[in-house]
């Protein structure tokens, strides 16, 4: 059997809005293994993207409880989530968030020199990214001076500077136009097989999320449906999981 990468148990996230408490997520059980690539889908206001940051550690519960690689967050300092955060996980939303005043290559160096690696070791890293990625010859050009489709091949590649365990993706290809989406999706499918990357997409893009391993459909904060229309290790974690994805 798979290795459990994340473990999600009874999540519940309320939010209070104009005196009202709001319920987004209603007590999620989910399960992501190792290796494996999986898409998050459903209706605007599901709580697909709360589920992300809630397991991306970017906001914080209201209880239940998540394990990444056999450490409970929810019972971290965020000092200790920051650095989880920095080592552990890599981001690629919607809007690249790159920084405007510096090269490509610079942006992908960033969190290495944060952490304290050297620029020697952070700049052969991130070179190599760019190649990964298409755009070596791209390095020193700013993000003004990108495409959208290569901005967010910078960001990607980002994601992946320090190696990390998961990479958590908010509608990547949000902005992008249906030619530049398939080339990323496709990018996010090959740095799987080629790095064996946990990859969590949330996306609208019904064609994505067709093409992906395992599906997970959320609706009014549940998870309704967690299938894998492609054989993969999916199949493990839905089968061990059944009880708690069936839709209620």
């Amino acid at each position: 059997m798979e290795r459990e990468l994340v473990i999600v148990e009874e999540l519940h996230k309320d939010f209070m809005h104009m005196g009202r408490t709001l319920q987004v997520l209603k007590g999620i059980n989910l399960s992501i293994y190792t290796g494996e690539i999986l898409a998050i889908v459903g209706p605007s206001g599901a709580g697909k993207s709360t589920l992300l940051h809630c397991i991306g550690t970017l906001d914080l519960p209201t209880s239940g409880r998540i394990h990444l690689a056999g450490e409970e967050l929810t019972k971290m300092s965020s000092g200790r989530l920051a650095a989880i955060r920095n080592r552990e996980l890599g981001f690629v939303f919607q809007f690249h968030h790159l920084l405007p005043e510096f090269t490509a290559l610079e942006n992908l160096m960033m969190p290495g020199l944060i952490q304290g690696r050297t620029r020697k070791e952070m700049t052969r890293r991130a070179e190599a990214l760019l190649k990964e990625v298409g755009l070596e010859e791209r390095a020193t050009h700013r993000p003004g001076e990108l495409s959208g489709g290569e901005q967010q091949r910078v960001a990607i590649a980002r994601a992946l500077a320090l190696e990390p365990k998961l990479v958590l993706a908010d509608e990547p290809t949000g902005n992008l136009d249906s030619a530049t989406s398939d080339a990323i999706h496709d990018l996010f499918f090959e740095i799987n097989r080629r790095h064996g990357t946990t990859i969590v997409v949330v996306t609208h893009n019904p064609t994505f999320a067709a093409s992906m391993p395992r599906i997970v459909s959320m609706v009014d904060g549940h998870i309704q449906k967690d299938e894998a229309p492609h054989s993969t290790v999916a199949d493990v974690a839905i089968a061990a999981h059944a009880p708690e994805s069936a839709e209620s």
